[in-house]
């Protein structure tokens, strides 16, 4: 009985683990280069936004990941920036116990999923506060993404690979 007792921990241990440490803002920063005369103006901007998402090992089993978003609001005719947000959200999440192609899935597709509706909202105030209407950023499939990645990074050790052989 006390050799079960003593195998239930280590099989514990050996079960994957998830757990939100922390979700804050790590960087925020607005221009609006052309106030207060942008604010005469009744043409509507064009919305020109990039999105990327990065992880790194704080410590053992603790990563970081942050959603980085740019929007750049121009006013097309007149080429004339309305305003440009950058935003970085992220958490610190603990993640164990789970084979690496696992873990990089973990921390491409449902960390940044947890992390960008808290990402809109900051945008959206960020954009409120400065003057302008919200900014309501469409939702992101960061499955696909992290897919189109991986055919991507696929696609170009291919092209390595023929290239060595050819030589």
């Amino acid at each position: 009985m006390s050799e079960e007792a003593a195998a239930a921990p280590a099989s514990e241990q050996q079960q994957p683990l998830f757990n939100i440490e922390k979700l804050y803002v790590k960087d925020l920063s607005l221009e609006s280069p052309n106030a207060p005369s942008i604010f005469l103006e009744r043409e509507n901007p064009k919305i020109d936004l990039q999105l990327n998402t990065q992880s790194t090992l704080v410590e053992e089993g603790l990563y970081e990941v942050t959603v980085t978003v740019t929007v750049t609001a121009k006013l097309p005719e007149k080429d004339k920036v309305m305003f440009l947000i950058e935003a970085k959200q992220a958490g610190i999440f603990q993640v164990r116990n789970l084979p690496p192609d696992e873990l990089e899935s973990v921390l491409a597709i449902i960390c940044p999923n947890i992390l960008y509706p808290y990402l809109r909202e900051v945008v959206s105030n960020m954009a409120i506060h400065a003057g302008f209407t919200p900014v309501l950023l469409n939702p992101i499939n960061f499955e696909a993404l992290y897919q189109q990645q991986k055919q991507q990074q696929q696609q170009q050790a291919q092209a390595q690979a023929a290239t060595t052989t050819q030589h």
